[in-house]
């Protein structure tokens, strides 16, 4: 494994341009084009793709073309999760999907962080990530953007459009920019 690899897993500091990198992400790109090449009754040929592609991923889970992974191998699903169209999981950094997870479409998972005070170090190509994990259970109406760092509790629910800045508890209800919770479930 390259240093730059590492470090991105780690959370520490890389640059996001580095070769190796940037042969893994071409990896998962020819990887999703042939995913959302398949066509509605090739349910086993989209699973078999992704159980080459991520790192896990649990019997029963879906999720619907057009879909994009930026590199898979920090990606790990649960049991009977389900992702509806036009997902995004831009996962330098782990994301963990529990088991019974429900996400409407256009969902994005963001685990990268640029560099806000140095901008010499963000136009350098300077990168940060920080994991996602989105425990049993979880709801997200269509549109939800979940940012980097944030863990949403068991069995809750985020509202459609809704832009997650920070975790979520368990049993509650999460609602819009940012998501604020609102209520208890």
């Amino acid at each position: 494994m390259g240093d730059n690899r590492d470090r991105m897993i780690k959370g520490e500091p890389y640059l996001a341009m580095d070769p190796e990198l940037d042969l893994d992400r071409r990896h998962a790109w020819r990887e999703m084009v042939r995913y959302n090449a398949t066509g509605p009754d090739d349910d086993d040929a989209r699973f078999d793709i992704l159980k080459g592609l991520v790192a896990e991923i649990g019997e029963g889970s879906i999720l619907l073309p057009r879909l994009q992974i930026e590199y898979g191998y920090n990606t790990r699903i649960g049991e009977n999760s389900f992702m509806n169209y036009d997902g995004i999981i831009l996962d330098c950094g782990p994301v963990t999907i529990g088991n019974r997870v429900q996400m409407g479409p256009r969902v994005q998972l963001l685990t990268a962080l640029h560099p806000v005070e140095d901008h010499e170090a963000r136009h350098a190509g300077w990168e940060t990530t920080a994991p996602i994990v989105i425990n049993d259970g979880v709801w997200f109406g269509g549109g939800v953007i979940v940012c980097p760092g944030v863990t949403i509790g068991r069995n809750s629910v985020v509202g459609a459009g809704s832009v997650v800045t920070r975790d979520v508890p368990d049993h509650v209800l999460a609602v819009g920019n940012p998501a604020r919770v609102v209520r208890k479930l």
